[in-house]
């Protein structure tokens, strides 16, 4: 089966993204949409990663050529960062039990996946114009708060300021955000959100995740260290 995939480009046509849909968080952006296509499939093996931890490396490998399904106008922020910040059409309505666990099962791998390259990257990253020089440090907390912080209020959880960052709080925090997803595509949730949906929310806690799981393994110093 090819890869559905979706083209999302800025209203100003500055940067564009290309993901699949079917794998959240398998996502990049570059200046054209060419450019996302090309970025997206170099990034497949890497991907592969996260589709093992998930136990759907045999599924991942059987997949075909990367197919678009959707070439859609995004928000400004998609011209500003090169990232997805809108639900595709097939990203819209309740999810079904089987598109339901599949997304969580990838996003437990995305975390997973996240976890293991934070313990194994040196602490000092290499410098450049990606994340601003952050070491590997802040980029955990970026990445882990503004999951808890800011992407969770979408299913009204909200948590205490930092109260993921210790492995207790974490832990607690991935748990309660799955529950709270659980609930919100049950209708258990009251109030809605507005422009994001629960598929594309799914989508973009994995992505984020990995984004700057690979950010880390990118700029690790650990070679050049030892």
């Amino acid at each position: 089966m090819p890869v559905r995939t979706v083209i999302e480009r800025g209203p100003k046509e500055k940067r564009s993204v290309a993901f699949a849909i079917d794998w959240p968080g398998w996502s990049r952006g570059a200046k054209t949409a060419e450019l996302a296509l090309e970025t997206l499939e170099s990034y497949r093996e890497r991907y592969r990663s996260v589709a093992s931890l998930a136990g759907m490396a045999r599924d991942f490998d059987a997949a075909g050529p990367l197919e678009i399904v959707e070439d859609k106008i995004g928000t400004g922020s998609t011209d500003f960062w090169g990232i997805s910040f809108s639900p595709s059409a097939a990203e819209h309505g309740p999810m079904d039990e089987a598109q339901l666990e599949r997304g969580m099962t990838l996003l437990r791998a995305s975390w997973a996946f996240f976890d293991g390259v934070a313990a194994r990257v040196s602490p000092e990253m290499r410098k450049g114009p990606r994340g601003g020089g952050r070491d590997r440090d802040r980029i955990i907390r970026h990445t882990i708060r503004t999951e808890s912080e800011d992407f969770a209020k979408q299913v009204g959880l909200r948590i205490p300021e930092e109260a993921a960052l210790t492995p207790d709080g974490l832990r607690q925090h991935r748990e309660t955000y799955v529950a709270a997803m659980r609930a919100y595509n049950a209708g258990e949730v009251t109030r809605r959100m507005r422009s994001w949906t629960l598929p594309f929310l799914i989508r973009h806690s994995a992505f984020h995740t990995l984004d700057h799981a690979w950010e880390m393994e990118d700029k690790d110093l650990s070679a050049e260290d030892a």
